[in-house]
C-alpha cells in the first residue's frame, strides 16, 4: 500500500482561501459510547479557533482525533489536503501542547526542546542548539535553557511546552486546556504570548479550553460541543455567541462565573500522548 503524502506546510504561511482543516460527519467515541455525531466544521489559517463544551462533552477527545491519535467512528478530517490519522506520527507536520506539558523531569528545558526539533531530522547539531534558543527567547525563556523542569513554574512549564510544540516550525499548533492550573495573572500573560504568536508568526492555534476570559481574549471563532445532544450546537466568534445566541446552553456556558473548576477535564485527557484506555 502506497504512504499518504505528508503535508508540506510553507514558512511563513501561505494565505489559502481553503480551510486549514477540515471536518466532515465525524462521529467520536470509545467503544459503544458516542461523544459527538456528525461534527462538521472547518480551521482557517491563521486564526485562533476554540472547542469549548461543558465537562465530558468530548473536547479534549476531539482534539486526539484531529492530531491523529484515534480513527474516527466515521466522517473525516483533513489537515492541508491529508486525512489526520494518515499523517506521519513520528513527524507530524503541527505542533501539540498537551495538558501536563510533557515535559521530562530528566531533561533540561534546551534538551527536550532540542529532542523534538532533532527527531526524524538530519539537522546539525549546532544548528538545533541555535533553534533551541531561538524558540526560547520566542515564549520568553531566556537564559533557562539548563533548567530542569521542577526548577520552573507553572507558566513556564507552558511556555516550555510551547517552545516544544515550536520546535519543527510548524503552521499549525493544538494545545489542550493551556491555561489550567494557572492563577489570573500567569494565565492572562500566557494568553499574551499566544496572540503574540498567532500575530506575529501567523500560526494557526486550535485551543481546547474551559477558561472564559482566555476564550474572550483571544479565540477569534469558536465551537461549542455538547453532551446531552452529543452535536455543536453553537459556532462563531465567542463575543457575539455571548450576547446574542439564543440557544439557553449556549448562553449559559458563556454566562456562567469565570471561577469555574479546573479539575474537570473530559476523559482522556491529553496530558500524554498515547491511547487512553477504554471503559470496560
Amino acid at each position: 500500500m502506497s504512504q499518504k503524502p505528508r503535508p508540506r506546510f510553507s514558512w511563513p504561511p501561505r494565505s489559502s482561501p481553503e480551510p486549514l482543516i477540515k471536518v466532515r460527519n465525524l462521529t467520536i467515541g470509545w467503544d459503544d459510547v458516542v461523544l459527538q455525531r456528525d461534527a462538521t466544521f472547518d480551521v482557517h489559517r491563521g486564526e485562533i479557533f476554540a472547542i469549548l463544551g461543558g465537562s465530558g462533552c468530548g473536547k479534549s477527545t476531539m482534539l486526539r482525533y484531529l492530531i491523529g491519535l484515534e480513527t474516527p467512528k466515521s466522517g473525516t478530517i483533513e489537515i492541508d489536503g491529508v486525512t489526520a490519522h494518515h499523517v506521519e506520527t513520528d513527524k507530524p507536520p503541527f505542533g501539540v501542547m498537551f495538558q501536563s506539558g510533557a515535559l521530562l523531569g530528566s531533561m533540561t528545558v534546551d534538551e527536550k526542546v532540542a529532542r523534538a526539533r532533532a527527531h526524524g531530522t538530519d539537522v546539525p547539531e549546532d544548528a538545533i542548539s541555535a533553534i533551541v534558543r531561538a524558540k526560547l527567547r520566542l515564549v520568553g525563556l531566556q537564559g533557562t535553557e539548563d533548567k530542569m523542569p521542577a526548577e520552573l513554574s507553572g507558566g513556564m512549564k507552558k511556555r516550555a511546552a510551547i517552545a516544544r510544540a515550536m520546535a519543527l516550525e510548524p503552521e499549525l499548533i493544538f494545545l489542550d486546556e493551556p491555561s489550567a492550573g494557572l492563577d489570573p495573572v500567569t494565565a492572562a500573560e500566557l494568553d499574551d504570548l499566544l496572540l503574540a504568536l498567532n500575530e506575529g508568526l501567523g500560526l494557526t492555534l486550535v485551543i481546547v479550553t474551559h477558561d472564559l476570559d482566555s476564550i474572550f481574549n483571544i479565540a477569534k471563532r469558536c465551537i461549542v460541543l455538547d453532551k446531552a445532544s452529543q452535536s455543536i450546537i453553537a459556532r462563531g466568534d465567542p463575543r457575539e455567541l455571548r450576547v446574542s445566541d439564543a440557544d439557553p446552553r449556549v448562553h449559559s456556558f458563556f454566562n456562567r462565573s469565570s471561577m469555574v473548576d479546573a479539575t474537570h477535564h473530559d476523559r482522556p485527557s491529553m496530558s500524554v500522548p498515547p491511547p487512553a484506555p477504554r471503559t470496560p
